[in-house]
């Protein structure tokens, strides 16, 4: 006998939490469709070739192939971001979609990483990107996270969306003497500051080449953090005299005033952070829960002009935003922040007291799933004691007794399950009580 042992790093839900993740998702997608974004998914299986447009991925990817196949190199992988995918979506339907193309996709990725608390090698994202023809408003890079922002207050979550711009960091590097492949690579190693502490990051960038006092002043730039106005200002003090560093500082600038009803808690310019991958290419985002400070950055993403043009000789610039689901949704459960007594949808059990009154609990059934309300007829004839506890276990709101029940009076009884409440009254009223709001 094979013993059922769960691999790790491949969580699975119970009922209570699969629902409680639905309602999240269900939230989130809601938001996402009110401002705009059309629904995508793209295929969980990629090229390899395709995947590496991202950068360095060996670590990352799980390769497919049959296991009755040849050994060799991988030539399909499983998807470990949802980015890459929609850039070779849309360069390969450029001719049939309208651009600037708005969508959110929910779907599960890949990565080939140590299981640990809150990271796992299977999990979901939720993403919204823009993709433009040619240019792409900077209008875009507010509107992601004024989205993001409006998700967290919906889950009730507090949220804090750090924003810096790659050029800013990239140009400020290069006026230091640094030219643009090893502004790079000190990118990369600023972007571990968070992990392994500001020491250890100047070590890296000495043995770079680096001198100590350009080091000291590529970590200094990290420590400008606060309110929009307040960093801006202390970034225009360094009096810089770099085209791209200027550039960044006045699209930081715009974004800023677009982002201007956000209260200061919410929103933080943050020129410490990086976002590690080669393809971010202007403002960037991160945000942090400040109620769970443990979890980290749980959403991020920027703007990257130049990923799209991997797979076609048509300039297809997107900014696009990520929110770490599955992790955050594992960290609010190990917090019993989410309400997981449901087991189910169901909002009504029909209660089958004796076989000859099954056929008027079909009709009733059908009356109250054609209004929208989720529905069960207990699957045996038992003792209302046993039915009521299953009823109780499952987490369904109410009880309905068909004793009353004829063709002309459609009389039933129903029982509040939280408040013990049991009243008659007649089918079409309990309908109108418990239909949900259908939008048209």
């Amino acid at each position: 006998m094979i013993k059922p042992t769960p691999l790790s790093g491949f969580p699975e839900w119970l009922p209570g939490q699969q629902l409680a993740e639905q309602r999240v998702i269900d939230i989130i997608r809601n938001v996402y469709e009110l401002h705009g974004f059309s629904r995508l998914e793209t295929s969980a299986v990629e090229r390899v070739s395709i995947l590496g447009a991202k950068g360095e991925i060996n670590k990352e990817i799980y390769g497919l192939g049959r296991l009755q196949g040849p050994p060799g190199r991988w030539e399909m992988a499983l998807h470990f971001d949802l980015t890459v995918p929609l850039s070779r979506y849309v360069a390969q339907n450029s001719g049939s979609i309208t651009f600037p193309f708005k969508r959110w996709q929910i779907q599960k990725v890949w990565r080939g990483e140590r299981p640990q608390e809150g990271r796992f090698r299977e999990f979901y994202q939720a993403d919204i990107d823009v993709i433009g023809d040619s240019e792409l408003p900077l209008s875009f890079d507010a509107e992601l996270p004024a989205v993001i922002h409006e998700v967290f207050q919906k889950l009730g979550i507090r949220a804090q969306i750090n924003i810096n711009n790659r050029k800013v960091l990239l140009g400020y590097y290069i006026s230091l003497g640094l030219d643009e492949a090893k502004s790079t690579e000190v990118l990369r190693e600023i972007d571990k500051i968070d992990k392994i502490g500001p020491n250890q990051v100047k070590e890296s960038l000495l043995s770079l080449g680096l001198d100590e006092a350009t080091a000291d002043k590529c970590l200094k730039l990290c420590t400008l953090r606060g309110t929009p106005l307040k960093v801006i200002e202390q970034a225009k003090a360094l009096n810089v005299q770099n085209e791209i560093f200027c550039q960044g500082l006045t699209e930081l600038e715009f974004v800023a005033e677009e982002l201007a009803d956000l209260d200061e808690e919410s929103l933080i310019f943050n020129l410490g952070i990086v976002r590690g991958l080669d393809y971010y290419t202007g403002t960037i985002y991160e945000t942090m829960l400040p109620d769970y400070p443990s979890l980290g950055s749980i959403c991020s993403g920027g703007r990257y002009d130049n990923l799209a043009s991997e797979f076609i000789n048509r300039r297809l610039p997107g900014v696009g935003i990520s929110i770490g689901l599955s992790r955050l949704i594992s960290h609010l459960f190990n917090q019993n922040a989410l309400d997981c007594t449901r087991q189910t949808p169901t909002r009504i059990l029909l209660s089958l007291p004796e076989e000859r009154l099954r056929p008027a609990c079909r009709t009733i059934a059908r009356a109250l799933r054609e209004a929208g309300i989720p529905t069960e007829i207990y699957h045996e004839v038992a003792s209302l004691k046993k039915q009521i506890r299953y009823a109780d276990r499952k987490g369904i709101d109410y009880m309905l007794f068909p004793h009353q029940y004829d063709d002309s009076k459609q009389l039933v009884e129903i029982k509040n399950l939280h408040t013990g409440e049991q009243v008659q009254k007649p089918l079409a009223e309990v309908i109108g009580e418990l239909q949900p709001f259908q939008p048209k």
